[in-house]
């Protein structure tokens, strides 16, 4: 039988989000549990999107300080990555990285495969997919029935046919996370490269790229970086990496971007080889801000909080019915899915008690983030029970 949340509300204590709440407006209307899809817009990145309209409108066309933000947010995304920031390229999405990086590939000799998750990113698959076209072959990992991608299911697909790995950190759909390290570990030892997509992990846990080992790493500022689309990353590790240069490439990716070479093609020896043409000026504001906003938090305070707030609402769902189906620590981020009967139908439920959520594949995602309170995941668990007849059991 089950049982409505405690009548009496977590009693208040110190969190993390007590010093930052009061910068993301959005909390005085609503509970904002989202950041899976888009992180709470904060007074900083509004600020910046002034500060380059009031450019300009002062300077009209300030190209030294639009390159110095792109160098800034270059910067900022090695901080948290851990990396050199020769090693990362400003890409407008993680297609954009991910499409530059397909197309340095060659699949016209012994290692023509490419293998990739059943647990990616619709872009992730479609892209890959798309170098069929370039005699590319494309194998699936599919996930287990704890939605996990175990190591033995790796084992069976990468041989000595494949050129390249494709591996999400985290699931979009449902929170469930990969231990990258034995897969970046059997891919290397059978002679193949990998690509790690971190933007749903990004922001919640620290990450050492250098440490993980893979050779390319995608992501994007939207999410838990705080920041907004159009703008986001690709790393590019110096040491593995160097002999690739792709063909989807652009200005800004040329050794010498002032140079304006129309008779040639000389592309940058560092990861910026990898951009394309003018970056996406107004959102490299915007990323530069929260980022900024993000690591003054602090990476690893952020990943305590969310392992408390997490814990919560795994209790808290537990206790009124609802099945949670993303898999327990350490198998799991900072999102967690329920099971719904109609998820569209729930979070529009929600959305009516002004608690904002979303949905994929028959569930709902809850994804809190730094500027959440215990008392937020109460909210979220009061409207969840309210709405009970929406829980898939």
């Amino acid at each position: 039988m089950t049982s409505a949340p405690r009548a009496t509300p977590t009693p208040p204590t110190t969190t993390l989000a007590d010093g930052i709440r009061h910068r993301f407006p959005i909390f005085e209307r609503r509970t904002y549990v989202n950041s899976c899809s888009h992180g709470a817009l904060s007074d900083s990145v509004r600020a910046a999107y002034d500060g380059y309209l009031a450019g300009l409108e002062d300077q009209g066309a300030p190209w030294d300080t639009w390159v110095g933000e792109q160098e800034r947010v270059r910067a900022l995304v090695a901080r948290l990555l851990g990396a050199d920031s020769a090693e990362v390229a400003v890409t407008t999405s993680a297609s954009a990285g991910l499409n530059a990086v397909a197309s340095a590939f060659d699949f016209s000799g012994p290692r023509d495969t490419v293998v990739v998750t059943d647990a990616e990113f619709p872009t992730v698959g479609q892209i890959w997919h798309a170098t069929e076209r370039r005699g590319a072959r494309v194998v699936h990992v599919p996930r287990a029935a704890d939605r996990t991608l175990p190591i033995e299911h790796f084992e069976k697909v990468i041989d000595d046919r494949t050129a390249v790995v494709s591996v999400t950190d985290v699931c979009y759909q449902d929170g469930a996370r990969t231990d990258l390290t034995p897969v970046i570990e059997l891919a290397h030892e059978r002679g193949a490269r990998v690509v790690a997509d971190v933007f749903q992990s990004a922001g919640t846990v620290p990450l050492d790229v250098g440490a993980l080992g893979a050779d390319f790493v995608v992501g994007g500022m939207q999410k838990y970086l705080l920041g907004a689309p159009g703008a986001a990353y690709l790393y590019a590790s110096a040491e593995r990496t160097a002999d690739y240069v792709p063909v989807h490439t652009g200005w800004f990716a040329a050794e010498d971007i002032f140079a304006m070479k129309v008779d040639g093609y000389e592309p940058a020896p560092d990861a910026r080889r990898f951009e394309s043409g003018t970056p996406p000026v107004p959102c490299l504001y915007a990323a530069s801000a929260g980022l900024e906003l993000l690591l003054d938090v602090g990476i690893e305070a952020t990943a305590a909080h969310l392992d408390q707030l997490t814990a919560q609402l795994r209790s808290g769902i537990a206790g009124i019915g609802g099945t949670v189906v993303t898999p327990p620590p350490p198998a799991s981020a900072a999102m967690v899915a329920v099971a719904a009967s109609d998820d569209h139908a729930y979070v529009a439920a929600l959305a009516e008690e002004r608690v904002v959520v979303s949905c994929r594949a028959g569930n709902v995602r809850i994804s809190p983030h730094c500027y959440n309170t215990p008392g937020d995941i109460d909210t979220v668990l009061a409207a969840l029970y309210k709405h009970r007849h929406l829980l898939r059991r």
